[in-house]
């Protein structure tokens, strides 16, 4: 993403966007917006839409226009402008961004807030360095060559005069703005935070119970809102009874949502609202509704034989995606055709933090406090529920309590919107662990089929996948059967083995529930397939599995997965800039095996019945390779070990870094272990954390990260370290007991011990 201009802008719209004062210096810069899935083609706009602001008190404003949900992003971003101010990051304030177009994509997904405003956020800060210097040369009455800024003043070099950023915000502001194609960046020598672990801004609110979450917004006469919804995708409320409801003490409204439509969307399930002055008789009067559900084209739906289905539909030829040579007569003529199948169920996102949208709507529009992924998302969504204009609904963006994918889908706070609206008063919607399991976006069930002609030596000369799972497409269109290729970019199309004869295909597969991408999206499934069937095959050819993986992958080279009329994504970024490159590939997997001590001798079972897997994957344009060791006996395992290797490019926050992977990894472990959501007659059979369980503490293995030092552009950190988990830990178990996982979670096969 090119940045257009940086500028001086107009103090009234800093005030009016951020809610505070800003007499000094004010800067904006200007980005080209993209479009979402979701949105509309008007919503493209380029106009000043991100803020730096000095003010005569020293204090420095900065504008964070994405959403922090535990990644730090409220600390990276802000550190790379106060590094090319020269700012005091103690003289830092950091803003959350309202929801408004014209701060560009507010959409804090797909790991790439770093990657894609880490450029501008530098000029930004170099303009703000530059025009203050400016401003103390003509206070000075010198050459602005002669004046340096320097830690939160300006220093005149040759007569050692310092003036505070503060006293030169004024001046400041009246100075031309620098061209950004001359403009001075400073040399990563001279960099303060850039690359160094800046302690993350929002750590002591949090710690101090003084960070505002979702949950926590209270607002005069406000009303609490619990909602029942349809059980089944596309269920009516067919009869209610609500009398009993409507006597519990507190009870002030039972409103019915009858908005849920197919394709999905961002919708509402219909449900039937318990409207009351505090939380605890909206869940009593929830208890006593008497409600029918219709009817729905999802009432069949059973999640085990829905997998069978698939299991099945990928054994037979499907859609060509890629391919090059003559794959089947390489398999025809091979040594050895070695076969596999694997799946993933449907996976709840299961955030600390359940959805909960609080909504006031009066005459100018609607104004909501949420804790949201995507605030222009919400706009646009709730804007066409209640038949206003965009800009008339104001988003203010709370800190997430956990995210993954699920908060950026405002189904939730539509549902505050139209409550706020029947009733005439502030609604908070607040949701249940239970509404949370029982009403996601779920990460896609799947299967997948591989086939591998080797030589009697061990050597792959064809491969074959073919992967089926209901695609997020078909939330936002009706009758999709076959996933999009931004899915199928995510661990499918990009295989990085060196291999002549290479096919993928597709089969079918229709949604019976809302799909949702979930962190790391369609590389949980893809690296979980592709990595374990490569171990397969290292231990077929009789090698160990990392050595086996480097010779697959092959001579160092940049591969671009584009085959035919195929165009690989690429994540949205162009290959020159991000390639795939295989040495760096081999760089994490060879870092990875040495921390993890991996030998041939130890990928092999022993009379302790523990071993090391082993995985690397490229995603989000990072490349991450997991060691795990693992303890089998009998039918109880237990991971014991787990060394991360992350190639993310340049590390601007080391820290936030190795905590991101660090969470990944116990993230994919809650998954890989024991996550699994089932569903019956189209509903959800699970329903809280003892039915969809997540890693305890005392389940969790000793962990070490190990991040690449790189000069090469930031990459993806939020989702990269998820993919190779899984994998490693099926491997591993292969390598201590002999048992081959290729159906997850894990639990299902084994005991966690």
């Amino acid at each position: 993403m090119s940045q257009k201009r940086i500028e001086n802008v107009d103090r009234r719209r800093f005030l009016r966007l951020t809610g505070l004062t800003a007499s000094g210096l004010v800067l904006g810069a200007a980005l080209p917006n993209t479009l979402p899935l979701w949105a509309q083609s008007s919503a493209a706009h380029q106009e000043l839409n991100l803020f730096v602001g000095i003010n005569p008190d020293d204090t420095v404003s900065i504008v964070c226009h994405r959403s922090e949900m535990g990644q730090g992003i409220r600390t990276g971003l802000p550190q790379v402008v106060a590094d090319e101010m020269e700012a005091d990051w103690a003289k830092v304030k950091v803003i959350q961004g309202l929801g408004d177009k014209r701060y560009g994509s507010q959409n804090t997904d797909g790991s790439r807030s770093i990657r894609r405003f880490y450029d501008t956020m530098r000029n930004m800060g170099a303009s703000a360095r530059s025009m203050l210097e400016s401003a103390a040369a003509q206070q000075w009455q010198v050459p602005a060559s002669e004046c340096a800024a320097s830690n939160h003043t300006v220093v005149h070099t040759p007569s050692g005069r310092r003036l505070r950023f503060g006293e030169l915000a004024e001046r400041a502001a009246q100075q031309p703005v620098p061209d950004q194609s001359t403009l001075r960046l400073k040399s990563s020598d001279q960099f303060n935070y850039i690359g160094k672990s800046v302690k993350n801004y929002d750590t002591p609110d949090m710690v101090m119970g003084k960070a505002r979450y979702g949950q926590d917004v209270q607002l005069d006469d406000m009303l609490i809102a619990s909602i029942e919804r349809s059980p089944v995708l596309g269920g009516k409320i067919a009869k209610l009874d609500d009398s009993a409801a409507r006597k519990v003490k507190g009870v002030v409204a039972i409103e019915r949502l009858e908005v849920a439509t197919e394709p999905p969307v961002f919708n509402p399930l219909s449900g039937v609202a318990v409207v009351a002055r505090n939380t605890w008789s909206a869940l009593k009067g929830r208890e006593k509704l008497a409600i029918q559900w219709s009817e729905s084209p999802h009432q069949q739906h059973n999640s085990t034989s829905y997998l069978d289905t698939l299991r099945t539909r990928v054994q037979k030829p499907g859609k060509r995606v890629t391919g090059r040579g003559d794959l089947d007569a390489t398999l025809q003529n091979a040594d050895k055709v070695h076969k596999a199948n694997y799946s993933v169920p449907y996976l709840a996102h299961a955030t600390m933090e359940p959805p909960s949208a609080t909504a006031v709507v009066n005459g100018d529009g609607c104004e909501v406090w949420s804790c949201v992924q995507d605030p222009q998302s919400v706009q646009q969504h709730v804007a066409n529920a209640l038949k206003i204009k965009p800009e008339q609904v104001r988003v203010n963006v709370s800190l997430l309590g956990g995210g993954f994918g699920r908060k950026s889908k405002p189904d939730f706070v539509i549902e505050a919107a139209l409550l706020a609206k029947k009733l005439g008063k502030p609604v908070k919607v607040v949701w249940s662990r239970e509404d949370d399991i029982r009403h996601d976006f779920y990460h896609a069930i799947s299967a997948a089929h591989f086939e591998a002609a080797m030589d009697k030596q061990g050597n792959v000369s064809g491969w074959l996948q073919r992967t089926a799972f209901p695609s997020i497409s078909g939330t936002f269109s009706a009758g999709v059967e076959h996933p999009s290729s931004g899915e199928l970019d995510l661990g499918f199309t990009d295989l990085p083995y060196n291999i002549e004869h290479y096919r993928t295909e597709t089969a079918p597969a229709e949604y019976h529930t809302r799909i949702g991408w979930l962190r790391s999206v369609c590389n949980i499934q893809n690296a979980f397939g592709v990595c374990s069937f490569a171990d397969e095959l290292a231990h077929a050819a009789g090698k160990a599995p990392d050595a086996f993986l480097m010779q697959l992958i092959g001579p160092d080279r940049l591969v671009d997965p584009s085959e035919g009329e195929y165009k690989y994504g690429n994540y949205g970024e162009p290959l020159e800039k991000f390639p795939l490159d295989t040495a760096r590939l081999k760089n994490v997997l060879q870092r990875a095996a040495k921390k993890a001590r991996l030998t041939p001798r130890s990928a092999q079972a022993d009379n302790s019945g523990e071993a090391w897997g082993i995985a690397v994957h490229r995603s989000f344009l990072s490349y991450v390779a997991v060691a795990s060791k693992v303890r089998v006996t009998g039918k109880k395992f237990e991971v014991l070990e787990m060394h991360c290797c992350a190639d993310v490019g340049l590390a601007v926050n080391p820290d936030r870094v190795v905590s991101q992977m660090e969470g990944s990894m116990i993230f994919a472990l809650s998954l890989a272990l024991m996550g699994e959501i089932t569903m019956q007659d189209g509903a959800v059979s699970n329903s809280n954390f003892d039915s969809y369980p997540l890693l305890r503490i005392n389940q969790s293995p000793n962990i070490t990260v190990d991040i690449v030092e790189s000069t090469a552009a930031p990459a993806g950190v939020g989702e990269p370290g998820v993919p190779p988990v899984a994998p490693s830990i099926a491997n591993a178990i292969f390598a201590a007991s002999g048992q081959r996982i290729r159906d997850l979670p894990i639990n299902k096969h084994l005991t966690l011990a």
